[in-house]
């Protein structure tokens, strides 16, 4: 067993929020434990929550299409979300449900050690970079944290509603193929920086 699978384990029976008693199943998150781009989405939705997988509705089928047009299958990808459970009628999280989830997210990254993290929408970004900053004014650039990039990028489901939006993530998921391309090496932040949050990052 991974250790993904094994992390899994011992967290599907999570009760850290109140989330707990409204979900059919937890959803962790997938797929290529050892993949260097790593998404971070919201919180899981309808479909997400009956089938226990991120990314599988409408939005997950953008998600997939713009994974093509980079030459990238959803396998070549981890995927997952801040959150595991879904919140009522599909809300946005609470800071409450944030924190008590965020230290799952932070062991996935831990294990799968991406390149690159691409956080969809406002919720993932401002978890993200500890920092309450606006997605349309962040989206598409590079942010270190402590051995991979962060980079912000609208969430897909923003897609399904504005054409406009389309076409800003095609131009944020070319540049993720570059970066992919570029295999960097991301700098730490020092320690000064960290605490005062400068570099965005919460590592």
């Amino acid at each position: 067993m991974s250790k993904l699978s094994e992390y899994y384990e011992q967290i599907k029976d999570c009760k850290r929020c109140h989330l707990y008693s409204g979900r059919i199943n937890l959803v962790f998150g997938e797929v290529n434990e050892n993949a260097d781009l790593m998404f971070v989405g919201e919180a899981p939705g309808y479909h997400e929550d009956q089938q226990g997988r991120p990314f599988v509705g409408a939005a997950g089928k953008t998600l997939n299409e713009l994974l093509a047009e980079i030459g990238l299958k959803r396998e070549d990808v981890y995927i997952t979300n801040i959150i595991k459970s879904r919140p009522p009628n599909n809300r946005d999280p609470l800071p409450e449900e944030i924190e008590a989830c965020k230290p799952y997210l932070m062991e996935q990254i831990k294990i799968i050690k991406p390149k690159i993290i691409a956080t969809l929408g406002a919720h993932a970004t401002k978890t993200m970079l500890n920092k309450n900053v606006s997605i349309s004014k962040v989206h598409g650039q590079s942010f270190k944290g402590n051995g991979f990039t962060i980079i912000p990028i609208f969430h897909t489901a923003a897609a399904l509603y504005r054409r406009q939006t389309l076409e800003l993530l095609k131009d944020d998921f070319k540049k993720l193929k570059e970066l992919l391309k570029e295999d960097p090496i991301p700098e730490i932040p020092k320690e000064d920086e960290r605490e005062q949050g400068q570099q965005g990052s919460l590592f």
